[in-house]
């Protein structure tokens, strides 16, 4: 994340921020205390869990953050982006471009072995419209890819 978020933001627009940094960083904080299994099976709870570790995540990197003594504004906008708030903004848009350009270089090639094809198209037509930015796309189209992931972005790019 931190490396998607520095190349995003190399140009100075928008500015990397501490903050950035931080969300960045702050976004898988701790996640190995609440496991997918926790919860019940479907969509509904897969749902859940994500929202429920948004807020876990946002929480603890905010507290870390207040007892290492930064500004209260800090925290609350680090919080903020991590909770997705903030999206409409440059700073959350990086730090979502950079959550995708994760997800499409280091998961996607095992995740779409659970999913049929039809639905890993879909899933990926909704992140490159929905998610992300044009800075984001363009950094996308650059990944080192696999074939097999290759053609599925190309397939929800041409749909």
């Amino acid at each position: 994340m931190t490396g998607y978020v520095m190349d995003l933001t190399k140009d100075g627009n928008p500015t990397l921020t501490e903050e950035v940094l931080i969300a960045a960083r702050g976004q898988h904080v701790r996640r190995w205390t609440s496991p997918r299994n926790t919860y019940p099976e479907g969509k509904a709870a897969y749902l859940q869990w994500r929202e429920d570790l948004k807020q876990m995540h946002a929480k603890t990197t905010g507290d870390i953050m207040r007892e290492a003594g930064y500004p209260e504004d800090s925290a609350q906008k680090v919080e903020a982006l991590i909770k997705k708030q903030l999206l409409k903004e440059p700073e959350g848009q990086v730090v979502e471009d950079a959550l995708c350009l994760c997800f499409l270089e280091h998961q996607l090639a095992e995740f779409r072995l659970k999913e049929t094809r039809e639905k890993m198209v879909d899933i990926l037509r909704k992140t490159w419209v929905r998610k992300m930015g044009e800075k984001g796309r363009a950094a996308a189209l650059k990944l080192p890819l696999g074939p097999e992931e290759l053609s599925l972005v190309k397939e929800a790019l041409s749909a």
